[in-house]
């Protein structure tokens, strides 16, 4: 886990712009406490959500999103993230909206310039990320600072080791 400094200092020196997140409910889901628990500045579990990040631009669409429209927000906002909260898992639901959403991503974006698609819920199996054509999967207890962590990770690139080196001794 990197600290809200590390995470900002890594995306402003790996990106050199601000990190685009967009996240929703998909479908019929109403439930947006753990979407907004990640990216509300209020946070959980003692951390502050990634709108407290300042080299982290977040768009919160809410709740009932239809795919097309998530589709359409990442598109205008040219995402980096979309990070969509399932909670309602009546008839495996989440499963079926998760789907749904990686193939309209799919179709939507050329492979290297689809945004990294993330999704959390209580009722997610993590193992199953291939299966259901997401990035990652997290589930029940996930902290803003994991998912912040996971993004950087993922998707700023590493400093070569000589800069590195010369940032340290610089402090910059």
């Amino acid at each position: 886990l990197l600290s809200p400094k590390e995470i900002n200092t890594a995306i402003k020196k790996g990106l050199h712009r601000p990190l685009v997140v967009v996240g929703a409910c998909i479908g019929t889901d109403a439930h947006t406490v753990g979407i907004d628990a990640i990216l509300n500045i209020k946070g959980f579990a003692g951390e502050k959500g990634l709108e407290y990040y300042s080299e982290v631009t977040v768009v919160n669409l809410g709740a009932q999103v239809s795919v097309p429209d998530l589709v359409e927000a990442s598109r205008v906002a040219k995402a980096d993230a979309v990070l969509v909260s399932q909670v309602v898992t009546q008839r495996d639901a989440h499963l079926t909206n998760t789907r749904e959403m990686s193939a309209a991503f799919r179709e939507a974006f050329p492979r290297d310039k689809r945004p990294l698609l993330v999704v959390g819920g209580p009722r997610f199996d993590e193992s199953m990320t291939t299966e259901l054509g997401v990035d990652r999967i997290f589930g029940k207890g996930t902290t803003p600072g994991e998912v912040a962590s996971y993004l950087v990770s993922s998707l700023v690139p590493a400093p070569t080791t000589p800069q590195a080196e010369i940032d340290r001794y610089y402090d910059v």
